[in-house]
């Protein structure tokens, strides 16, 4: 990749900073459509398929060489959008499967896992989209990129990645047809219990989200 690429905004469809930039804005455009709840029994397969294809356009911004800023200071983009609502069209749209529990670092033993919500990663994951697109439309193309490379490494790559991994246990549960633990004792505002749950409880919960998906399952 030469350094001419990176400093300048090509309209060249090949360029790496065009298949970033279409790529997030792809991912930004479609999740946002897909918030709006108009085809709700597609909503989790769709949005396990968007994260997965910004992953890739994360791993391609890691596995470059650092990007560096033209600027000492970051320019001004303008307040960030609100993301509020888009936050709550998500909540509402993939309860009661909202909330799920991660291991924060993997590599940080003996760490117990912590609840967080679909919705409000991918709320969170859009907002640092889109302030990299900012910068982008301005024609500051390596301050995009920086700001996308350094945020993939700090927030919306690790967001991501559990969201993905929340959504591919959700679509594997229903079509191995194994039971849910049942969620209600795990919110975002409380530990997460460790007494076993009723594994009854946790077919109700598979059948509740299989229906949407589509997707039959054995009694």
């Amino acid at each position: 990749m030469s350094d001419a690429t990176l400093h300048a905004h090509s309209p060249d469809p090949d360029s790496f900073a065009v298949q970033i930039a279409d790529s997030i804005e792809s991912f930004i455009v479609a999740t946002t459509e897909v918030a709006k709840g108009d085809e709700p029994d597609s909503a989790i397969p769709f949005l396990l398929l968007e994260v997965s294809q910004l992953l890739l356009a994360g791993g391609r911004l890691g596995a470059h060489e650092d990007i560096l800023p033209e600027e000492r200071y970051e320019p001004d983009t303008g307040p960030d959008l609100d993301v509020d609502d888009l936050r709550e069209r998500f909540a509402a749209l993939l309860d009661p499967v909202d909330v799920f529990s991660e291991v924060f670092d993997p590599y940080e033993p003996r760490k117990a896992p912590v609840p967080f919500r679909i919705s409000d990663n991918l709320a969170d994951i859009i907002t640092d989209l889109r302030h990299g697109l900012a910068h982008y439309r301005a024609g500051r193309t390596t301050e995009a990129l920086w700001w996308w490379q350094f945020s993939y490494f700090s927030n919306w790559g690790p967001t991501a990645s559990a969201t993905l991994r929340a959504l591919q246990s959700l679509v594997s549960h229903v079509r191995l047809d194994q039971p849910l633990a049942e969620l209600d004792g795990l919110d975002t505002d409380e530990d997460v219990a460790d007494d076993a749950l009723a594994e009854e409880a946790g077919r109700v919960m598979l059948r509740e989200i299989a229906a949407p998906l589509g997707i039959r399952t054995r009694k």
